[in-house]
């Protein structure tokens, strides 16, 4: 897998047949390890060690809804009272961060109105505060950090 501009993590990966799998400690089980996945996981120990989210908040492939389509969030970091805080879209290393990528974000956000939105190939990473009212996405200079409120 490719290196990434993440911290590291104490990772474990088996192979099962013809797939490599890495344990995910919010599922609790091993998943097939793909390009996308490969960022997933260090983006989901970035959010908890690096910047103090904890797990019992962060969702992973959540479904939701736009328009009628059933749609899959990447990860969903939510407030203490369930609102959705953080929605964050992962691409695998080698997928370029584009204007289309930005879109389909946005469209996940306007169902669950997170108040940050982030977007990683793990090389790369965008984040953005959402103002609905105004309906404006703010550039930040970093993911914001765990805050208990």
């Amino acid at each position: 897998m490719d290196a990434l501009n993440l911290p590291p993590f104490d990772y474990k990966v088996t192979k099962s047949g013809a797939n490599y799998l890495i344990f995910d400690i919010l599922r609790r089980k091993n998943v097939v390890l793909t390009p996308e996945e490969w960022v997933r996981q260090h983006f989901v120990h970035f959010l908890i060690n690096t910047l103090g989210y904890p797990k019992s908040l962060i969702s992973i492939e959540r479904g939701t809804s736009y328009n009628k389509l059933q749609k899959r969030t990447d990860l969903c970091i939510y407030d203490t009272q369930g609102q959705a805080h953080l929605l964050v879209e992962c691409k695998a290393a080698h997928v370029p961060i584009t204007q289309e990528v930005v879109k389909q974000v946005s469209v996940y956000n306007q169902t669950l109105r997170a108040r940050y939105v982030v977007i990683t190939n793990g090389l790369q990473h965008y984040c953005w505060q959402v103002d609905f009212e105004t309906r404006k996405y703010e550039p930040l200079t970093e993911v914001p950090a765990y805050v208990n409120k």
